[in-house]
């Protein structure tokens, strides 16, 4: 039965490519919209499957497909909306529905499959999503939309010389008494003009710009609106490929799509574990074990977006005024304290249910959930702020590198848990993340204070070890021009 949810997972990653191109040349609502119908087709196929497994599992597919628009589209909504310094806590709170949901429904399936039957599951998705469907026609407009390069304020600067951006590193860090005039204290908008420049001059040349036509309702209500850009469909399906080897988005899918694999291993072994001796647990009781999984979503959301907005704000202020987007990484650190604590604790207590009983794993299980919502969180406002001329792209990836690494793990969770113990297997995965959690520290940038240290006769700087190295290489060295896909 794992495989059913294996093969959901597949099903997201797959669609991912295809989905995500589309959004890039017709925008992202029309796959909003075939994303909730599909979700109400399949749910309703899934429950009238009966006993046939195959139905049933190409149901489970056809699902992932139909989810695979929300998960890789929502957090590049988000910056297609707001501003740099308005994003954190929308963009927990699109994490926390997104995995609250995901932890909600596993409470009330133990009790509806009890009561009802398994079918009743799939049933309440299709009823649901098909009360839900008229909302997204009427009230999700497309966010998309062929922007004039001025508008793009957290990725190009009109002070610059002609491809430069506020956030280019590789012209910063040559111009260095220019860095400090490229952000504002909030970092919402780079103060790229010359001081010197009039308001006459900036509104003249504002005024030279044509204003693209407000959009009629009636109009912004059609699936499609329009082309969103010129490139070749087929050239943004395989955009993805060659950004796996971009440091900062394999960084991202090593952060988010590691804790999400954790969660769905605990979720694969629930069963193995609480189902037999000593507790006996039903699958009623079994559900319930998700209640700590939802509380730390919730937990989770409150506290990244808390700490998203007040940790930035607060590493601008001790930098000078300037925004770096590596600040979004500080809340790797939170991600590292509590969801490690959470997969340590839940392999210690699961391994010792006569003395733990219940309530610890659940307890431990609440922090791991947390540690993933909010690295989950860091990893996207970092591909939103640093990275938003390719954060589609780089969603993709992230979508593509969880759901596929999940579904390996539903391959050999239970094997993997048979063969080396609760304990054993825990404290590998624990330790795995770990070392993935500290790989944030080559990515991150301190404040812009300079100072060296000599050893062995190497001078090393802070500029040398951290900050832009690794934005300004990616710049000079474009993996989507080198393969032509650009």
């Amino acid at each position: 039965m794992a495989l059913l949810t294996g093969y959901h997972l597949l099903g997201v990653g797959v669609a991912g490519f295809f989905f995500v191109a589309s959004a890039r040349v017709w925008g992202k609502r029309h796959l909003f919209l075939l994303g909730t119908v599909l979700i109400i087709i399949s749910s309703a196929w899934g429950g009238a499957s009966g006993h046939s497994y195959k139905s049933l599992l190409w149901a489970r597919i056809v699902q992932g497909v139909g989810l695979a628009p929300f998960e890789a589209l929502v957090n590049a909504a988000v910056g297609d909306l707001y501003f740099v310094h308005e994003r954190g806590k929308r963009m927990a709170l699109t994490n926390m529905a997104l995995f609250g949901g995901a932890f909600f429904t596993p409470i009330l399936v133990g009790k509806i499959t009890d009561t009802l039957g398994w079918q009743w599951s799939f049933y309440f998705i299709a009823i649901f999503t098909g009360a839900l469907l008229p909302f997204v026609f009427f009230f999700v407009p497309e966010t998309a939309f062929r922007r004039a390069e001025h508008l793009n304020t957290d990725f190009t600067g009109e002070g610059l010389p002609e491809g430069k951006s506020h956030l280019d590193p590789a012209w910063e860090m040559s111009h260095p008494e220019n860095s400090t005039k490229q952000g504002s204290p909030n970092g919402s908008m780079p103060t790229s003009f010359d001081k010197h420049q009039s308001d006459t001059e900036l509104r003249n040349l504002n005024l030279q710009r044509p204003v693209p036509a407000k959009v009629s309702y009636a109009r912004s209500l059609l699936p499609f609106n329009g082309r969103k850009t010129d490139d070749n469909f087929f050239k943004l399906v395989l955009r993805p490929f060659p950004l796996f080897f971009h440091p900062a988005i394999f960084w991202a899918c090593l952060i988010q799509g590691t804790m999400i694999g954790w969660t769905v291993f605990i979720g694969v072994v629930l069963a193995a574990i609480y189902l037999g001796p000593p507790l006996f647990f039903n699958e009623v009781t079994t559900g319930y074990m998700y209640t700590g999984a939802f509380v730390g979503a919730v937990l989770g959301f409150l506290l990244a977006g808390f700490l998203a907005d007040w940790s930035t704000n607060l590493m601008i202020r001790r930098n000078k005024g300037v925004y770096e987007p590596e600040f979004r990484i500080v809340l790797v650190i939170a991600q590292l304290v509590i969801g490690c604590i959470g997969l340590y604790g839940f392999g210690i207590t699961s391994n010792n249910l006569p003395q733990y009983g219940w309530f610890l794993p659940d307890f431990f299980f609440a922090w791991e959930v947390m540690g993933m919502v909010i690295g989950a969180v860091a990893s996207a406002l970092y591909i939103v702020d640093a990275h938003r001329e390719i954060a589609v792209e780089a969603f993709t990836c992230l979508l593509i590198f969880k759901n596929i690494f999940s579904f390996g793990l539903t391959w050999s969770a239970y094997e993997w848990l048979v063969q080396s113990g609760v304990l054993k297997t825990f404290m590998i995965i624990a330790s795995l993340q770990v070392v993935i959690c500290c790989l944030s520290i080559p990515m991150c940038k301190p404040i812009q204070h300079k100072f060296h240290v000599t050893i062995f006769g190497l001078t090393l700087r802070t500029t040398d070890i951290f900050g832009k190295r690794n934005r300004s290489f990616m710049q000079r060295h474009d993996l989507l021009k080198l393969t032509h896909l650009w």
